[in-house]
């Protein structure tokens, strides 16, 4: 985003919300996973009550937290410019 107190162009707006998309759908996937890997066992083996609530607790909390990061990490590397060179396109590293 070269445009410091401008308005972006059409392009540039189509790639933040292309990235937001992205940032939150790989988040979602991201915190379900681990959701399923901390909770699962706690469906599927039927541990006492105790050790279930912690379990789909913790499960809860982590997803949160990962979810955060996750959309955190996508955003700022896209706004720091950390993006793979496309095909195509000329890279100054080649």
């Amino acid at each position: 985003m070269n445009t410091y107190g401008g308005r972006r162009t059409q392009g540039e707006r189509d790639a933040i919300t292309v990235e937001i998309g992205y940032a939150l759908c790989s988040a979602a996937f991201a915190a379900a996973v681990l959701f399923g890997a901390v909770a699962g066992p706690a469906h599927l083996f039927a541990p006492p009550a105790g050790v279930r609530d912690v379990l789909v607790g913790s499960g809860a909390v982590l997803a949160v937290v990962v979810f955060f990061v996750r959309v955190a990490s996508v955003l700022v590397r896209f706004t720091r410019g950390d993006q793979p060179s496309r095909p195509g396109r000329a890279s100054p590293d080649s």
